[in-house]
């Protein structure tokens, strides 16, 4: 089948034909119909994060069963599924807790390499990104990382779910647990920018205010349910949102990964809010705060964010339902539909913030 393939940090993306095992154990064999171009995978791609080379990154995905593991007890050839980089055991005390994003043995979801590789190139193997590697043709995906999803749900707009919203309205939702009335300040509205605007609305925010460098995009953040916008490179944002809000915002959410914006997050709550950081930082990366007058003297709260403090069996369908219902704006998150062998070009187009997201649906 076909992948795209990166060989080395920084390298670009190479479409290769590669060798996809035959489903064991809990392993759930997918179509893939739509994968997702997320920064995070780009990142992680021109980045050393520790992940092993080759790989296939990519795990915005959604598709269709065509086979499944002697052990699977969720699904069935033919359910339509959508796939999300959350790895949980499902039987350690945060996986019993409900927090799955934290759990303490993720690497049960992978395949014990006595029992062979999920993909190989070449007769050697290749790593599985986050358990998904959906830029490729088809996926090999343990059961805990699937949620079956209603077939009315258009393939572009459901593999959004399993990153872009979970982790966009789940850090509003969940994480920060944004309540009616409540203020919110959304630095970057990308694809998980623009998800998070969608969970501050769906949770009664009162004022929604995004923040970017480009017009077009907060021109699109207002039909997410932004009541304000602020253009970062003709005003400081800070001293901006102070304004709008008369002392700053309950919670600001920094989805960028720059030091800078994470600073700026801090510095626009108020007193006794919470800054809550989504956007994937360089490794090593730093932030200053002076301590007494901006933590300690406001009882500001700063929080890291994984995948929106997700539990993916619960919530994707949940988004899924609220697609359904015209409850959830997905459809403007798709800003082009493009074939495998064009990602590189769509990754430049998502660097230059000329797009939302781009989504793979020929291979």
């Amino acid at each position: 089948m076909k992948a795209a393939v990166i060989n080395a940090t920084g390298d670009k993306f190479e479409i290769e034909e590669i060798h996809i095992a035959s489903p064991v154990g809990r392993e759930v064999l997918v179509q893939v119909k739509a994968s997702g171009l997320c920064h995070s995978d780009l990142h992680l791609a021109q980045n050393d994060f520790g992940i092993p080379l080759p790989a296939v990154f990519g795990h915005e995905l959604a598709g269709v069963v065509i086979e499944i593991g002697p052990d699977v007890r969720e699904f069935a050839v033919g359910d339509h599924v959508v796939a999300c980089l959350i790895q949980y055991c499902g039987h350690c005390k945060p996986c019993l807790d409900g927090r799955t994003y934290q759990c303490k043995h993720p690497h049960e979801t992978l395949r014990d390499p006595a029992l062979g590789q999920r993909l190989s190139l070449d007769g050697k193997p290749l790593t599985p990104a986050f358990g998904t590697a959906a830029f490729a043709e088809r996926a090999l995906v343990h059961e805990n990382q699937l949620a079956k999803v209603p077939d009315a749900l258009p393939f572009p707009q459901a593999c959004l779910l399993g990153c872009g919203t979970v982790t966009g309205a789940g850090a509003v939702i969940n994480t920060a647990g944004v309540r009616p009335g409540d203020t919110v300040a959304v630095i970057g509205v990308g694809g998980v920018g623009l998800n998070a605007i969608s969970g501050a609305k769906l949770a009664g925010a009162i004022q929604i205010i995004a923040i970017d460098l480009q017009p077009s995009k907060l021109e699109l953040a207002k039909s997410f349910g932004a009541t304000d916008v602020i253009d970062a490179s003709q005003v400081d944002p800070v001293a901006k949102v102070i304004e709008l809000t008369d002392g700053g915002v309950d919670h600001a959410f920094e989805v960028v990964g720059l030091k800078q914006t994470t600073e700026q997050a801090v510095r626009m709550t108020r007193v006794g809010g919470g800054a809550y950081v989504i956007g994937v930082h360089k490794p090593g990366s730093t932030i200053e705060l002076k301590v007494s007058e901006e933590v300690l003297a406001t009882q500001r709260k700063l929080q890291g964010v994984n995948m929106g403090s997700s539990n993916i069996k619960h919530d994707i369908p949940m988004y899924a339902e609220l697609y359904l219902q015209g409850k959830l704006n997905l459809d403007d998150l798709v800003s082009k539909e493009i074939s495998l062998s064009e990602i590189n070009e769509a990754y430049a187009e998502l660097q230059d913030g000329k797009i939302a997201r781009s989504v793979i649906t020929s291979f």
